[in-house]
């Protein structure tokens, strides 16, 4: 994703897992899977739609600490099994309608999404780029502001990835 006018800056993070692809697949694929590593530490989830195809819907809602309700959900718009996902991100609410994220008004609505898989030695690196669809100025600013935190926080998702990984 080149950054242009309309383009924020691409977020990028590569991690490499010791699983064989095709599971680590199953782990993004599988909506039992997901319940069990998506999302951040402390904050399990709950699934309310999982449809895995081109146009589906994945709506999920993540049970913060504090008691209060987070609601999220992917649009899947490509999946190359077992390569490649593409989806567009989107903080909800409960119904699964786009809503700002409940932590910045200048959040972007839609983030698109493209993970990669790719296997080497039974080790399987995921390469996940993403940036805000037709951003404003300030959405752009405010995910570019947000590198460190998206850094930390898929940090901690893929390190629950890979504890599930190894337990399975």
């Amino acid at each position: 994703m080149a950054a242009n006018e309309t383009q924020a800056k691409a977020f990028v993070i590569t991690r490499t897992f010791n699983a064989p692809r095709e599971m680590v697949w199953k782990a993004w694929t599988e909506r039992d899977a997901l319940t069990q590593w998506w999302g951040p530490k402390g904050c399990p989830i709950e699934v309310k739609v999982f449809d895995l195809k081109q146009g589906g819907l994945f709506h999920y809602g993540m049970a913060l600490p504090n008691g209060d309700k987070w609601w999220g959900r992917f649009v899947y718009r490509g999946i190359e099994k077992p390569s490649r996902l593409v989806f567009v991100s989107s903080f909800s609410d409960e119904k699964g309608g786009v809503t700002r994220a409940p932590f910045s008004a200048h959040w972007p609505l839609e983030v698109l999404n493209n993970v990669t898989f790719t296997e080497s030695g039974g080790k399987t690196t995921i390469k996940l780029e993403g940036g805000p669809l037709n951003p404003a100025h300030e959405e752009r600013t405010a995910f570019e502001g947000m590198t460190e935190s998206m850094q930390q926080g898929f940090g901690g998702t893929f390190d629950q990835l890979d504890a599930y990984l190894a337990s399975h």
